[in-house]
């Protein structure tokens, strides 16, 4: 007889924006007049540039030509984007990475979601608390986790590192020793940064304890600190423990295009593996490459002409994000993030739940956030809004919320 893999039935209901989704689609239903705004998930709303655009006509000329055709990329991407990263994102900020130890894929999700199949079941995981929920989804459906504990909010067998408020929304080392480690900074959901010498801090932890830190870096072009690291490659130490995951969703709007990457330094080994063999197998075996048309478009990212056209779209996210907290701050509103990252991140009002406060600010302001419970038990109380509107819904949303 058929079975099914258990661990699927261990997840608590859907997928959180799937949730606020059906949320939002009810409401809609029955107040069918209502404008809605939405802050709620982090898709980005301006076009994509005009050098990333002439690239993408380009490479489909090509692709119209037998002589220029190009079919399956290579597995691990084509080096023209391969150096370019290693130039631009690494040797630039005085990083060690080779273009050979950066593989191209369809998005930083995907990766972070599948790199978990090459290690051991037995791996105890840590993740932060409140947390990305692809990190602990993953690891539920690999079967890395007891049963869903109702009265605690989160799962058995993962170790929670609790983000708080009076410690900057960073964590502490923790106190069991795990095995992988998911990082995130700029942080998403609560838009918290990690200085150099507190990422330093977690980098010689992994290797003193023998630990491997998943650092998703997504949001990394959104630092305007001059001091605060955009690679965990910037410390010392973090080729023998560290694996970086990158997007070009938020920097370059290419959530409808999929592309990302993820490097994996040649010198990171544990258990007796090589984990760039491992990955390198995974990768081929599963994955048949991102399109050369997103690839083409991926290398306008770095010319001239790219950077100087996305830096103003990151200053125009950023100056929504500065209305957002200002503006909430300025109604009294206790507010963080919205400086080195695109999200804030807001005590709810008057002791409110996030999910009633979800469907107070739905039901009287029509404005959609995201719940701060839906990132994990220590994100109950809170509320994530993004800013990647665009501004003329930003300003109105903010006056909604502001009136209530």
């Amino acid at each position: 007889m058929t079975t099914i893999n258990r661990n699927y039935r261990k997840l608590q209901g859907s997928y959180l924006f799937s949730n606020i989704a059906g949320k939002v689609a009810a409401f809609s239903q029955k107040h069918p007049e209502a404008e809605i705004i939405r802050l709620g998930i982090g898709d980005v709303t301006q076009p994509l540039a005009p050098a990333i655009l002439k690239a993408l006509h380009r490479a489909v000329d090509e692709m119209g030509d037998a002589a220029t055709f190009h079919g399956y990329a290579p597995d691990l991407g084509y080096d023209f984007l391969r150096n370019a990263i290693a130039r631009e994102d690494y040797e630039a900020r005085g990083c060690q990475i080779s273009p050979e130890e950066i593989f191209i894929s369809d998005g930083a999700k995907s990766d972070c979601g599948n790199i978990q199949e090459i290690f051991g079941t037995d791996n105890r995981v840590a993740v932060c608390d409140p947390v990305y929920p692809v990190y602990v989804d993953t690891n539920v459906m690999a079967g890395r986790t007891g049963e869903f504990d109702r009265e605690r909010g989160n799962y058995r067998g993962i170790i929670y590192m609790p983000c708080r408020e009076e410690e900057g929304f960073v964590p502490q080392l923790p106190q069991e020793t795990p095995d992988l480690i998911y990082l995130c900074f700029p942080n998403n959901p609560t838009g918290a940064a990690i200085t150099r010498e507190r990422l330093q801090e977690w980098v010689d932890y992994a290797n003193r304890t023998g630990a491997v830190i998943l650092y998703d870096a997504a949001y990394e072009a959104y630092i305007s600190e001059p001091k605060l690291p955009h690679s965990i490659y910037e410390c010392e130490g973090a080729r023998e423990c560290a694996i970086e995951f990158r997007s070009f969703s938020k920097n370059a709007g290419f959530t409808g295009v999929r592309l990302g990457f993820t490097v994996v330094p040649k010198s990171l080994k544990r258990d007796g593996a090589q984990l760039w063999d491992l990955w390198a197998r995974r990768h081929g075996t599963r994955f048949n490459g991102a399109p050369y048309l997103v690839q083409r478009a991926g290398e306008a990212v770095y010319t001239p002409e790219g950077k100087s056209q996305l830096a103003g779209q990151i200053a125009y996210y950023m100056e929504n994000a500065r209305i957002i907290r200002e503006g909430l701050a300025g109604a009294g509103f206790t507010v963080y993030g919205g400086v080195n990252a695109p999200y804030i991140w807001l005590k709810t009002p008057e002791g409110m739940k996030s999910w009633e406060f979800f469907d107070y600010l739905l039901e009287k302001a029509r404005v959609v956030g995201t719940p701060g419970e839906g990132f994990g038990a220590c994100g109950e109380g809170y509320f994530r809004l993004t800013a990647f509107g665009d501004r003329e819904n930003t300003r109105r949303a903010v006056e909604r919320i502001c009136r209530l």
